[in-house]
């Protein structure tokens, strides 16, 4: 337990450090300068992401097939989703600049929710059918403009045991927006916290990025195979 709150405090710590350049980018996104904006974030965030993997947890990562990323356009990250390290292995040892679609609450925590919002999230009210259909179409949209999405179709954490179905709803977002999906596998970042419900130092993480798949111009037909086909490619590794 007091590792982990050290672990929380090294973290705020260095958000706490960089708030000028927080207070630089939320003055370009007021002023509309949207290229000064995200130069900004998509420097600060991924350095933040590699220290607390690097620095904080003394985790390793191990990434193969980054060389299969498109570099033109945008895409949509799909991956397994196996504990709460999974957004700064992918922030942090991915060469892309990429955002993601957050649970709400994560909106109304202070500093965090700023550079969130500076780093374009889209904020998912669950409970609301209705909104959460409205999220996926903002972020579909933010897409369209050149942002890279991540997105778990689990829907929650496996913290290790088996991997939950993947929701073709949330495939929606890369159909909407025909970007191609990047399937990705995340193997190992539930033993940083969740396998022991505290940081454990030293772990390793495998992080496989795999063959883009176009989605521009599928059919209906076309598009309800896509969920189960990058189910079975982004879990293979994990020998289930």
């Amino acid at each position: 337990m007091f590792r982990t709150l050290i672990a929380l405090i090294q973290m705020v710590s260095y958000m706490l450090s960089k708030n000028k350049l927080r207070r630089l980018a939320l003055s370009y996104d007021k002023a509309g300068d949207i290229q000064n904006r995200d130069k900004v974030v998509f420097d600060i965030v991924p350095q933040w992401a590699r220290f607390v993997i690097e620095k904080v947890t003394k985790a390793t990562v191990e990434v193969s097939g980054s060389e299969k990323i498109p570099r033109d356009r945008a895409v949509v990250f799909i991956g397994n989703h196996q504990g709460n390290m999974d957004i700064p292995v992918l922030f942090g040892f991915i060469d892309k600049p990429m955002t993601f679609v957050a649970k709400a609450e994560l909106a109304k925590i202070p500093l965090l929710s700023d550079w969130m919002k500076l780093l374009q999230c889209t904020f998912l009210e669950r409970k609301s059918p209705r909104k959460s259909i409205q999220a996926i179409h903002d972020a579909a949209e933010g897409v369209k403009k050149g942002y890279s999405q991540v997105i778990f179709p689990e829907g929650t954490r496996s913290k290790g045991g088996q991997h939950h179905e993947f929701k073709a709803g949330s495939f929606k977002l890369a159909f909407l927006s025909e970007a191609p999906i990047v399937p990705v596998t995340i193997d190992g970042t539930w033993r940083i916290y969740e396998g022991q419900k505290r940081i454990k130092l030293g772990q390793h993480v495998k992080l496989t990025i795999h063959d883009p798949i176009e989605t521009a111009g599928l059919s209906k037909e076309a598009q309800s195979k896509i969920p189960e086909m990058v189910e079975k490619i982004v879990c293979k590794p994990l020998g289930e």
